[in-house]
């Protein structure tokens, strides 16, 4: 039987025949993760398949290291029982024992075959819990907007003119900067279609409505979304997190009528005037572009505009604005409030608030389309 290996030799099988003609099989060497390295898969086959011999005497007394790592691996061998003759150092004695006691493996959770049903009744309760929430909330907002009417001195106006800075005034630099590029990617793949029918002066017509009606309003929308919105629901989270709401509570001041409501208010006076703004800037880059590519003069342009995109067209961006405003504060805030104290939880309110804001302007905007089709058009 051989000696100390060293930390690094790995285990030496070595099956042999007693006096008694019995088979014996002689383990020596160090029997750890380390040691075994890449030999760990074929000895695992190979010790299964001795195992297969209930007379074999297994003799792991010439195993000098024995970590958690090689007593799996004999004991997996052993299909997880003690062969009937075994040798063991002291030493290796409590690894098999402290095996021996480990509790079984919990049997596998058989898979309903009805969960499709199942994943898609949860997703419609909590989407009605939503619902049922943003109506409760936008009820205790009407409440107190009479009740301030009642009490003008109790408006909170700093509250409103900090939101109204923060949501309308930070947000006109991206605005400016995404809608230029979209008037000017506008404008020019429109002009290269147009030249083909010498239809070159109705780039007015195109730029006018597709901006001033569409475009303007939801690109502004799902800009304030990403970037007031998240804002908006990051911040009532950590207001969550670090108790705030809790010590407002405890003080008597409503979170509705001193969080909620100025940031409705806000963002409803400030995005029709973004959106108004980002329009502005969108039919300039649409204007640069007509003018390099057809040779449409600015105050040509100018001039045509109002006889090419009737008034009702601003009139129903504007109103998308508000609308679309208003709607994304009361959603930011609503998966605000309902963020557990931890940060996972915050993350994940944050990112369903902005889908959710995103998911339902589109849909605002695609109602607006359906209801005021006859509107604007000529």
């Amino acid at each position: 039987m051989p000696e100390n290996q060293g930390s690094n030799s790995s285990i030496v099988l070595r099956r042999v025949t007693g006096e008694d003609g019995a088979s014996r099989l002689v383990l020596a060497g160090n029997c750890t993760l380390t040691a075994l390295g890449k030999r760990l898969q074929p000895l695992a086959g190979e010790l299964a398949t001795h195992a297969t011999d209930p007379e074999l005497q297994w003799d792991l007394t010439g195993i000098t290291q024995m970590d958690d790592a090689g007593a799996v691996l004999l004991w997996r061998a052993w299909a997880e029982r003690r062969p009937r003759h075994l040798l063991l150092q002291p030493e290796h004695e409590r690894l098999f024992n402290r095996l021996e006691k480990m509790p079984a493996p919990p049997a596998p959770i058989a898979r309903d075959p009805l969960w499709p049903i199942t994943v898609l009744g949860k997703a419609v309760f909590l989407l009605w819990d939503h619902l049922i929430g943003l109506i409760a909330l936008s009820g205790q907002l009407l409440l107190d907007a009479i009740y301030l009417i009642a009490h003008p001195a109790l408006v909170p106006w700093r509250e409103i003119s900090a939101n109204l800075y923060r949501t309308g005034a930070q947000a006109l630099g991206i605005t400016a900067l995404v809608g230029f590029l979209i008037g000017v990617v506008l404008s020019f793949l429109s002009s290269r279609q147009l030249q083909m029918f010498g239809a070159d002066i109705f780039i007015i017509n195109i730029l006018g409505v597709s901006i001033i009606r569409e475009l303007g309003p939801v690109l502004a929308a799902i800009l304030v979304a990403g970037r007031s919105g998240s804002s908006m629901t990051a911040q009532l989270g950590v207001m969550r997190v670090t108790e705030e709401l809790d010590a407002l509570t405890v003080m008597g001041i409503p979170h509705s009528q001193r969080l909620v409501m100025p940031k409705v208010i806000a963002l409803g006076i400030a995005m029709p005037l973004v959106v108004l703004w980002t329009s502005a800037v969108a039919l300039i880059g649409g204007m640069v572009v007509a003018e390099i590519q057809l040779g449409l003069g600015y105050q040509f342009f100018l001039s045509k505009l109002p006889d090419a995109v009737a008034i009702a067209n601003l009139w129903l961006g504007l109103g998308k604005g508000v609308v679309c405003g208003m709607v994304i504060a009361l959603i930011s805030c609503h998966f605000g409030l309902r963020i557990k104290s931890n940060t996972e939880s915050l993350g994940e309110g944050t990112t369903n608030s902005v889908v959710t804001s995103i998911t339902v302007v589109i849909i605002i905007d695609a109602i607006f389309a359906v209801v005021f089709s006859n509107v604007g058009l000529r």
